[in-house]
């Protein structure tokens, strides 16, 4: 059998395997270790051993637990509800103004924890009751959750993107960049269409009732520092580390550090918050851990095989496809694999493949990794499998059925197509700010 055959049938099996509902780093790791003993018999063994290592010495994989533990102090101490409550203030006289104000909300907890999932957590929990209690179209504003929470992974500081980050070999500070603008040019085009929707349909976004909009100034002030406190601590740690004065673990640390003072300081760090961060921060970080270690293997298996050289071949010389018809087929097979894998999955399984590919073909890795992370929120999203989908199935009220979960996604996925055409269109919409920053 060729290595090219070899290959495919590595991938496939380890597919096949996952739509059989394994656990991922069950079904990479199982595929790799055994393609490693039948290829080259006992000493295949040493694979996943030196994978183990190799995950031990990446350093700014201690970003990860900071990270989260973060997002996590940040909405188990209740801070988001003050975010949504002086969204609900301001924007509350403004046709669909409390959508609206929730799209904002998802772009700060973005900037406090760097996972979709806790966007779409947090919004399902705070925001989504209070839309319907006040008459808000139910299909319109479940749509705006599970859109809003998309930008989890694209707004700094993404988890995603660290993680890419290692695996391309290209600096976490640039691609924190990169998504900045792509992040709130995706924020506002939602808002653009919220707001356009709702005056051509009132019904979908009523007002807030008179008596509710009657807040002193006073009170709208405090409000308004509350919600500030996200972006004061996304300052702390983003300066230091963009001005070169700390390094990125340290940067992590430091915003860690802020948001559990934060919380001490208003008075809500007690014992069940501090247990249920640090339960959950070493959940998620496990998972992280066994995914990569598992991904590592079989990356080391595929590159043995030499299966990026050959799907260069097979693309550029047997196909002969031009590169940007090669990049639209690597965005195509994301939308296809994000029906029933995460964002972490897709990127350690396919990242190793495609990023040499990308390479070679001669576009921007930074550029590439921006892409990468819209084009897998919009398969998180896509029917009949979107993982956010489910997600959303799970924490909505009854009255909310997976029909209606369907429908309401469609018109914010194809405003997230047209952000994924603007930013592939014009990179410098990705690359304006940090060639800015670092300079060429």
């Amino acid at each position: 059998m060729s290595h090219e055959m070899i290959a495919l049938f590595m991938f496939a099996t380890m597919m096949l395997m996952l739509l059989t509902g394994q656990r991922v780093f069950g079904a990479i790791g199982f595929v790799g270790a055994v393609a490693g003993v039948l290829l080259w018999g006992v000493g295949g063994v040493d694979i996943p051993f030196s994978a183990a290592m190799k995950l031990m010495k990446w350093y700014p994989l201690l970003t990860l637990p900071m990270f989260i533990f973060m997002g996590y102090v940040l909405s188990e101490s209740k801070i988001a509800d003050d975010l949504y409550k002086m969204f609900h203030v301001w924007m509350g006289p403004v046709r669909g103004g409390l959508a609206i104000g929730t799209i904002g909300l998802m772009v700060l907890i973005s900037a406090m924890n760097g996972l979709s999932v806790a966007g779409m957590a947090i919004g399902a929990t705070i925001a989504l009751p209070e839309l319907l209690k006040r008459g808000y179209d139910k299909i319109m504003v479940t749509g705006v959750i599970q859109a809003g929470s998309s930008l989890g992974i694209l707004v700094p500081p993404s988890v995603v993107l660290v993680l890419y980050a290692m695996i391309a070999r290209q600096p976490v500070g640039q691609l924190w960049l990169a998504g900045v603008m792509p992040g709130l040019m995706m924020a506002g085009l939602f808002i653009v269409y919220i707001y356009v929707r709702c005056r051509l349909q009132p019904h979908l976004g009523p007002v807030l009732p008179e008596e509710e909009r009657q807040v002193s100034l006073a009170e709208k002030l405090r409000l308004l520092r509350a919600g500030l406190l996200p972006l004061v601590i996304f300052a702390t740690m983003m300066v230091p580390f963009v001005n070169g004065w700390t390094s990125l673990v340290e940067s992590s640390a430091i915003g860690a550090l802020t948001a559990f003072l934060a919380a001490i300081v208003k008075g809500r760090m007690t014992r069940a918050v501090f247990e249920v961060s640090v339960r959950q921060t070493l959940a998620i970080s496990c998972m992280f851990m066994w995914i990569i270690l598992a991904a590592l293997g079989f990356g080391a298996i595929f590159d043995g095989l030499g299966a990026v050289n050959a799907i260069d071949s097979l693309f550029t010389q047997q196909l002969g496809l031009n590169p940007w018809m090669i990049l639209i087929l690597m965005q195509l097979s994301f939308l296809i694999m994000g029906t029933f894998l995460d964002d972490t999955a897709m990127l350690v399984i396919v990242a190793p493949l495609y990023v040499p590919l990308v390479e070679g073909l001669g576009f921007d890795l930074i550029w590439y990794g921006v892409l990468y992370t819209i084009t897998t929120q919009i398969a998180y999203m896509t029917p009949p499998f979107g993982y956010n989908l489910f997600l959303m199935r799970a924490m909505a009220p009854p009255e909310i059925g997976l029909g209606d979960i369907y429908r309401s996604i469609i018109p914010f996925a194809l405003v997230m197509v047209l952000a994924l055409t603007l930013v592939m269109m014009f990179p410098q919409i990705a690359l304006w700010l940090p060639d800015l920053v670092y300079g060429k």
